[in-house]
């Protein structure tokens, strides 16, 4: 199977103004997640990106947007990417939904939790876990074993996939940070999914490009390496 580069979309109108604005309509970037939607072009310099899928949302239309111009890319919009359904929490101050019961839940059960007329995130990490498993099938199947794609969501959403592939249960998935704009990278094998990096906000890549399969093999590799990785060959 292939790499993902697993990327939140960058600062928006709506990060830090203390509201939680979910699916709200016509949120984008701020001139901070703008600079870093440009940043992504050289931040990716060398990584020969397959494909693009992201989120509806328009603040990740607008994070990849100059990516996919350097790279004559265009991009796969994936419903099932889309931020968390909050129902009646959309809009609202995070001040006053400290307050409810259900937000303890959702940082210390969040598997048992359910926005009212929303979605529950078990049901979002379904859906999410779903989407990158068929994509990176699909992505497999047309642009071989070694491909690397780019998967722009939100936070949540993310820490989801991620907590997937590190065999975490749901209720642990708020244990994992995704900033604005930070890369997490995902190798799926067919029997097991390898996390190279988490909320990474460096510059370098190159270093999670799976190396070109030595002659005869077909796959990568399921198994991990006994006593840890010992680095990229001819590297350092």
């Amino acid at each position: 199977m292939s790499t993902v580069i697993l990327l939140r979309h960058g600062r928006s109108t709506a990060n830090g103004s203390g509201v939680l604005a979910g699916r709200t309509p016509k949120v984008g970037l701020d001139e901070t997640g703008q600079a870093q939607a440009k940043a992504l072009v050289d931040r990716l310099a060398g990584v020969p990106v397959a494909e693009l899928v992201v989120s509806p949302l328009l603040r990740c239309k607008q994070t990849v947007a100059p990516l996919a111009n350097a790279l004559g890319l265009s991009r796969t919009v994936e419903p099932r990417l889309s931020e968390v359904d909050y129902g009646e929490w959309t809009g609202r101050e995070l001040r006053t939904l400290f307050k409810e019961p259900l937000w303890r839940v959702v940082q210390a059960h969040p598997s048992a939790a359910v926005f009212p007329g929303g979605e529950g995130l078990a049901g979002m990490q379904a859906r999410a876990v779903a989407a990158v498993r068929e994509h990176d099938a699909r992505i497999t199947a047309a642009h071989g074993d070694h491909a690397v794609w780019v998967l722009c969501s939100h936070g949540d959403v993310l820490k989801a996939i991620l907590a997937d592939a590190l065999g975490q249960h749901l209720d642990s998935f708020q244990r994992i940070v995704v900033d604005p704009a930070a890369i997490s990278v995902v190798r799926y094998t067919e029997t097991r999914p390898f996390v190279l990096r988490v909320n990474d906000h460096g510059g370098d890549f190159t270093g999670v490009v799976p190396p070109k399969p030595k002659r005869g093999k077909k796959k990568a590799s399921s198994d991990a390496e006994v006593g840890g990785s010992t680095g990229r060959k001819g590297r350092g």
